[in-house]
């Protein structure tokens, strides 16, 4: 039997991380619920037991179910039959296996039969899935929608709606439409209230919905009439058991084939409205999507130690020139190249969630009683790094992640190209990461803004803080090298003093500054333990050259220059 948690020892370690008591206590407020709830924590070392053991059970369901029918629902796909979404086979049997096991809804509060974990064993949930069918994952992942109705929804919306999550009910964000791409503020379907019905009524399209014919849908539409941008926006949830929506079609795409990705068709459908009108663009669908930024992250990691094991394997396996093709050079170096950068960007992608997991138990701490000045205080300095860290995580780890699955193809050479091995599934799902939930280049654009305030200096200046052991200070060294080089390149850009200049180099310079965060998030994870003292040599050997060759090419340019890039 086959268990994807217990056989990655990576997941446990970050688990351990110093942050988790701080953590779990905020979450449990003093593990208030243990007299209300038998399978309520008593203490932190209880809450941390039952992560372990949760995510066990995820395990044991990823390695057993959901990996091996993930080539059948990769090739049958789902279909539409009498205006319903049916999945394959294979899909059915997962989200079957994992409603069983009470892992819908999981973050939820207690009340809502959710099992209140933290963000950070939800996001190792969602690693795992990934790994092992990241088509299914875009299912399973989508009960992030739970989130947007726990924090912004009514009474009334939070008790009809979130118990569903946890008897399997899945979750949509329409949000796209045929002309309202990555442009959200053009969306033009239409929210009316009807008077006569005492409900609100959608019409319109929506195009390349994930999961579009969902259960419980969150629907951002036009609800004040004569407003061309994002403050006529809000933000509804509309049940699939009403009547009103037709699925016009399944799109047939490149990879992550079991995820239905949908056209709709709203008529008259009528649905209930998340917290004020005018605010669904503005605040719950960015907080909606910073959680779906999120899940593409975990996502991407999965993706990339799936990919990294097919390599490991094969190469073992392959016998060339009389010798396993592992023993060669130049496979020996993709393999500890890919090894180190998966370590990197789950470091940086639990880094993240320990931001989000803080902000959020303030900000429902808030909900209860008045947060004292220290709190505030602390909740503001958490989410300023999870929303600066968020666009980082997307950006690096969809890069990483498709890098990591074309270097794994190349090592399996012409058998990764054939159906044969999971590698060619593997890479075609990788390709959507850095796309969907905001491509890569919008993710610079969210991301700049710590450059150009120097969020992202300070945080690498309070990292370069941190106690090392005297054998890991010559790799500090090498970041101390590349900040000096990253704070001067940033300040060449700034005192150019143009808006179109910065955004050509603005996605060096936020690659630069990942680069050195990663860096030490790698040296911090090396004090902790020896494993991880190698990958952070490797990583910062590399990304060292990296970041010399964008410092160059950042000086060597001219504003003058940008002509020659014209169309």
């Amino acid at each position: 039997m086959a268990n994807f948690y217990t056989d990655n020892p990576d997941m446990r370690f970050q688990m351990e991380h110093p942050l988790m008591k701080k953590i779990v206590d905020l979450k449990e407020r003093n593990y208030q619920d243990k007299d209300t709830y038998s399978y309520a924590p008593r203490d932190f070392e209880d809450a941390l037991d039952s992560y372990d053991k949760v995510l066990e059970i995820v395990g044991e369901i990823c390695g057993d179910i959901i990996a091996p029918n993930a080539e059948n629902v990769d090739h049958e796909g789902p279909q539409i039959i009498d205006n319903r979404v049916i999945y394959a086979k294979g899909t059915r049997e997962n989200h079957e296996a994992l409603t069983k096991a009470g892992l819908i809804g999981m973050s939820l509060p207690r009340k809502y039969d959710g099992l209140n974990f933290s963000m950070v064993p939800y996001v190792m949930a969602a690693e795992l899935v990934s790994r092992a069918d990241a088509g299914f994952a875009n299912i399973w992942g989508l009960q992030d929608c739970a989130e947007t109705i726990h924090e912004f929804a009514s009474d009334e919306i939070k008790d009809e709606f979130l118990p569903r999550f946890n008897q399997g009910s899945t979750a949509a964000m329409d949000l796209t439409e045929p002309d309202a791409g990555s442009d959200l503020q053009a969306v033009q379907l239409k929210a009316t209230w009807d008077e006569s019905r005492q409900t609100w009524l959608l019409n319109g399209v929506k195009r390349f919905i994930t999961n579009g014919d969902a259960d419980i849908s969150l629907v951002l539409a036009r609800s004040e009439s004569g407003t061309q941008d994002g403050r006529g926006l809000s933000l509804y949830v509309y049940d699939r058991q009403d009547e009103g929506l037709i699925i016009r079609r399944i799109e047939n795409k490149m990879g992550i084939k079991g995820s239905p990705t949908c056209e709709l068709v709203f008529n008259n459908a009528p649905a209930k409205l998340i917290g004020s009108r005018k605010l669904g663009l503005i605040k719950y669908v960015m907080s909606l999507m910073n959680g779906a930024r999120l899940g593409v992250g975990a996502q991407s990691v999965g993706i990339a130690e799936a990919a990294y094991r097919e390599a490991v394997k094969y190469a073992q396996e392959r016998i060339q020139f009389g010798k396993n093709i592992i023993k060669f050079a130049p496979v020996y170096e993709i393999l500890t190249n890919m090894d180190a950068d998966v370590k990197a960007i789950r470091s940086l992608l639990y880094e993240t969630t320990r931001f989000v997991d803080v902000y959020k138990c303030y900000m429902h701490i808030a909900e209860d009683r008045k947060l004292s000045a220290e709190e505030r205080e602390e909740q503001k300095e958490y989410q300023k790094w999870a929303d600066l860290f968020t666009p980082l995580t997307k950006l690096v780890s969809s890069e990483y992640c498709n890098r990591i699955a074309y270097d794994s193809l190349q090592i399996h050479g012409g058998a990764g190209f054939m159906k044969d091995f999971p590698i060619e599934r593997i890479y075609r799902d990788a390709r959507i990461t850095t796309i969907y939930e905001g491509t890569s280049q919008l993710q610079v654009v969210a991301a700049i803004r710590g450059v150009t305030t120097g969020a992202f200096l300070n945080k690498i200046r309070e990292y370069e803080c941190n106690e090392l052991s005297h054998d890991l200070v010559y790799m500090r060294r090498s970041l101390i090298s590349m900040t000096e080089e990253y704070e001067k390149a940033v300040d060449t850009v700034m005192a150019v003093n143009d808006t179109e200049y910065l955004d050509f180099q603005s996605r060096r310079l936020v690659e630069m500054a990942g680069n050195i965060i990663i860096g030490y998030l790698l040296l911090m994870d090396a004090m902790r333990s020896e494993a991880y003292k190698k990958p952070a040599e490797v990583f910062i050997r590399r990304v060292f050259a990296e970041n010399k060759q964008k410092f160059a090419y950042v000086m060597q340019f001219d504003l003058k220059d940008l002509a020659a890039y014209k169309i």
